[in-house]
């Protein structure tokens, strides 16, 4: 009887709002029992079945109100043009490095390490044990906590030769992550319009925070085995530069470690020019057959300024790294750093030093060189059997990509579009040249998902390559 009525209500005030006006009072409940000879529970009842089919909103304390109607239009922000105006600098859109790719396709393209290859144990345990101490709830010291800035300052020093004054924990700077200290280094000591130098092909988030910092990028040569320090050493007399960006230790994207003889050529040639050289030690724990040695360890005379991340070895959650800098440098970093973030979270800070002062973090270090191992060549063997004309430039003896030169004809755009339509997401090598691209390449990543698809992935690229060349004109 109960639902009957309040079937009947429900229905006698749907016709009522019909003709009410948006945002015009019901009556009253009591007036409702009244009129209906209902009890209150099932005007109550009918009331919260309109509110459901979004005909009513109920107000407490005020009453119940026929709910407006939203008509949808489109979105008018023209205004914003003139408010904005033009942009000061072309910012690079956002890398297929960073795209979230769905779980059934082959994912060839990502900048970070499959969860698998995460020391998530030691993780978890980290931010327990973080939750229950002093920097859940307190700010941390500018330049970060004194253990982890020793931490740093030591495992640089640890490879610096005799005779080489190892750096001191003061000498760091802890920030939120290496593209937070990429634009606090490029701000700082370069400054915007004036020239950085700059590897090329590099790492594309480089490019970005030297975008986003407005400086003047003039690209310098480089592959499989480091830049030409000729050319290297005429960018400096051509443009005055006073610092050059790059990475010595198993580049991003070419794989490229830098030989003793070249870290000395380029040492030698900024301490020549009075410059910096920028040193991003991004994949230090990523070695493979080879282990990484600093530049900066070689230099305590100032002219290199050290980052080293932690966010891809540890997790992207304990977006942690250093910046190691002597002299008034490292003073003008510091300065930018907390004009750009204060300070960085000191539970971030406690978890990345719990996590790597754990003795659990070599045993992990050890396995995860062989596990990359294993994935590198599992991926360059499968590209040689079924996408021959996919060719790596080298065999890396570390990082986390393979950088693979395609046939000169290559039409990129395509074969990264029909290789996505067939299931294999790949990075188009475009991306990470901050001029104009000497070649079709490809970056393909051998520490992402489901390594035992790479077969078929490597399949795909192949069919593709193939398709492209027999369509072409002139074959």
């Amino acid at each position: 009887m109960s639902n009957d009525s309040s079937a009947r209500i429900t229905a006698g005030l749907r016709e009522w709002i019909a003709s009410a006006p948006p945002g015009a009072r019901l009556p009253s409940t009591r007036a409702l029992v009244a009129r209906y000879g209902a009890s209150p529970v099932t005007v109550q009842k009918a009331l919260r079945a309109l509110a459901a089919q979004g005909m009513v909103e109920s107000r407490p304390g005020v009453g119940t109100f026929v709910r407006a109607v939203r008509v949808a239009r489109p979105n008018d922000y023209a205004w914003q043009t003139a408010a904005l105006g033009s942009p000061p600098h072309r910012a690079p859109g956002l890398s297929t490095a960073l795209r979230t790719a769905p779980n059934d396709v082959i994912a060839l393209h990502s900048g970070y390490p499959d969860r698998e290859l995460l020391p998530e144990r030691l993780v978890r345990a980290a931010f327990a044990r973080a939750a229950r101490g002093g920097t859940a709830v307190s700010r941390p010291p500018a330049a970060g906590l004194p253990e982890l800035q020793a931490w740093f300052a030591a495992e640089l020093g640890a490879a610096a030769p005799v005779g080489v004054t190892p750096p001191a924990p003061s000498d760091t700077v802890v920030l939120p992550g290496s593209q937070s200290g990429l634009s606090t280094v490029f701000r700082a000591l370069v400054g915007a319009d004036r020239p950085l130098l700059m590897e090329s092909p590099t790492y594309w988030g480089a490019i970005l925070a030297a975008t986003q910092a407005g400086v003047r990028v003039v690209p310098v040569p480089s592959g499989v085995h480091g830049p030409d320090p000729e050319e290297l050493a005429r960018a400096f007399e051509s443009t005055g530069a006073r610092a050059f960006y790059a990475q010595p230790n198993f580049a991003n994207p070419t794989g490229a470690q830098w030989p003793p003889a070249l870290v000395d050529r380029v040492l030698d040639t900024v301490r020549h020019h009075g410059a910096f050289l920028v040193e991003d030690d991004w994949a230090h724990d990523f070695g493979i057959t080879a282990d990484p040695h600093p530049a900066a360890a070689r230099d305590d005379s100032g002219h290199v300024v050290y980052l080293r991340s932690l966010t891809k070895s540890v997790s992207p959650a304990v977006r942690i790294a250093g910046i190691v800098a002597r002299g008034p440098a490292r003073q003008r970093i510091l300065v930018d750093a907390q004009a750009e973030s204060m300070y960085v979270s000191g539970m971030l800070q406690s978890v990345a030093l719990d996590v790597v002062t754990q003795p659990a973090w070599r045993t992990h270090l050890r396995g995860l060189r062989q596990q990359l191992a294993a994935r590198r060549d599992l991926l360059v063997d499968a590209l040689r059997e079924h996408a021959p004309t996919a060719c790596p430039e080298a065999l890396p003896r570390g990082g986390l990509n393979l950088w693979v030169r395609l046939p000169d004809a290559t039409d990129l755009s395509r074969l990264v579009r029909d290789c996505e339509a067939a299931g294999v997401v790949v990075a188009p090598g475009d991306e990470w040249f901050p001029a104009e691209p000497t070649g079709a390449y490809l970056r393909l990543n051998y520490s992402g998902p489901d390594p035992g698809s790479f077969p078929d992935g490597a399949r795909v690229i192949g069919r593709v390559l193939a398709r492209h060349q027999e369509e072409r004109p002139d074959t």
